[in-house]
């Protein structure tokens, strides 16, 4: 949902340099409704009185006939006043439109970053400062390096602007089809490296054996240094048959030397079906033969949820006892759809997760007469590399009393992100609320610890060649055996 719902205008208007210049910035900032929405729309931001310095309100002499000056309509509940900007328009073409993106990007920060101090900075001024470095440059590209430096000062690494181009990529990696080489990354907040979350089963990286925790370090050549993980990820995909070289730093090296990998990776075409399922069969301690139904969530995509929904009507129609839901390495994607998969294992009318906005306001959001597809007992799998909406998923089953967690602790991203599409085709990415679990557990930088601990790599050696790799997971085995305590139990914990 756009974060930025209401009956209200919020607009860029009057934007005409004043003469003798040629350049005018003339646009109504209209508000889009974004592609992806990871989050219920917080409340409009507490009344407060403008902190613009003069040069904001009125640009000097020096600037007469190369200054454009704008109004920033903002809600009346949220900004009684108006705020008249006064800048510098670029008489370069690509760099005047990006002046544009700059204002509406810097309005809708102001307007919904979960800090309503802006990382204790004046906001205002930053569109000063960024306006003066950005008006003399000649390529859309550096602009847009102005804006991206100008949203680093939030300190927040998940408020971002991508370009038109990313966004498109960012798009068609939602919708589930993509060429490449197989990777999910993400930026480590702590160190601000590029870092693989999982790789795809059976796609070009699986097979080179590059695993998640590995650090890329350059790809093609190009050191990846303060690269934003869409960046990365553009520059990874690439028309099917073409090659791209990585160099990786393996997370397993643990000597002493610093081990660089260099891996050439063919790119292909990838399909991203977020749900892998089967079903597994076992002898309980007491002889009897249990039927468990396994399922894989990859990501949350569009398809996610509805593809979730089928694969439990059929396994339910297979007659199976318990579940396993493996949220392992899954990096999270759209919240609405883990909130979706939720539903369809609870009943009543409990907490799904809780949101706190930038005025510290908890907002829960809750089932409405819940009806679960099944109520048979279930174990979730996670680990370091479960993410954001794997999280939120992983904390509403358990507090819920659903299921029991199984494997490593997660990864720890506690913050929600809109997604708008700009006026230009480019988007931002504003981290607009923080959520807890529905017992009000933090999970930010912190993650979820499961009940039982585990890790997959524990029983390597010890299970028959011929099994298979679900067999051979130590994780699905300790899985199997909690849903095994569960059904003596006769209730699902």
């Amino acid at each position: 949902m756009d974060p930025l719902s209401s009956s209200s205008c919020c607009c860029v208007s009057n934007l005409h340099p004043f003469p003798p210049a040629t350049t005018t910035l003339g646009r109504r900032w209209r508000r889009r409704p974004p592609r992806a929405s990871y989050s219920p729309p917080p409340p409009p931001p507490p009344r407060r009185e403008s902190n613009a310095s003069p040069w904001i309100r009125a640009l000097g002499k020096s600037f007469v006939g190369l200054a454009a000056a704008a109004s920033l309509c903002l809600p009346p509940a949220a900004y009684p006043e108006s705020l008249t900007v006064a800048f510098p328009a670029s008489r370069n073409h690509e760099v005047n439109t990006v002046q544009r993106t700059l204002v509406e990007a810097w309005g809708l920060i102001r307007e919904t970053f979960v800090d309503p101090t802006f990382n204790h900075q004046d906001w205002d001024s930053k569109l000063q400062q960024t306006m003066a470095e950005m008006f003399p440059l000649r390529s859309a590209d550096a602009a847009y390096g102005k804006i991206g430096a100008m949203l680093s000062t939030l300190g927040d690494p998940f408020t971002r602007i991508i370009s038109p181009k990313e966004y498109q990529t960012f798009r068609i990696g939602s919708d589930g089809n993509l060429q490449g080489v197989g990777l999910f990354i993400n930026t480590e907040p702590s160190t601000g490296h590029l870092v693989v979350l999982s790789s795809i089963e059976g796609s070009p990286a699986a097979h080179a054996g590059i695993r998640e925790g590995d650090e890329l370090l350059e790809i093609d050549g190009e050191n990846l240094r303060g690269m934003s993980s869409e960046v990365a990820a553009q520059k990874l995909r690439g028309r099917a048959g073409t090659v791209v070289t990585l160099k990786v730093h393996p997370s397993h090296d643990q000597a002493t030397d610093y081990i660089i990998r260099e891996v050439k990776l063919p790119r292909e075409y990838i399909k991203l079906s977020p749900i892998s399922s089967a079903i597994i069969t076992h002898i309980t301690p007491n002889g009897k033969l249990m039927k468990t139904g396994y399922v894989k969530l990859s990501s949350f995509s569009q398809n996610a949820a509805s593809d979730m929904e089928r694969t439990i009507h059929e396994m339910e129609n297979q007659d199976v006892h318990s579940y396993i839901l493996d949220l392992r390495n899954n990096p999270g994607g759209l919240v609405k759809a883990g909130l979706d998969v939720a539903r369809m294992w609870l009943d009543g009318d409990g907490t799904l997760v809780n949101t706190v906005d930038r005025d510290g306001n908890l907002l829960p959001i809750n089932l409405v007469d819940g009806h679960a597809i099944t109520r048979d007992p279930l174990v979730v799998l996670v680990n370091e590399g479960s993410a954001s909406a794997s999280e939120i998923l992983a904390g509403a089953l358990h507090d819920n009393g659903r299921a029991i967690l199984v494997g490593h602790k997660t990864f720890g991203k506690g913050k929600i992100q809109s997604v708008t599409e700009l006026h230009d085709g480019s988007a931002l990415f504003v981290t607009v609320a923080k959520y807890l679990s529905p017992a009000l557990h933090d999970i930010d930088k912190v993650g979820i610890t499961p009940d039982v601990q585990c890790t997959a790599e524990s029983l390597n050696g010890s299970v028959p060649k011929e099994a298979s790799s679900l067999e051979a997971d130590s994780c699905i085995m300790v899985a199997e055996h909690e849903l095994d305590n569960q059904g003596y139990a006769g209730t699902a914990s």
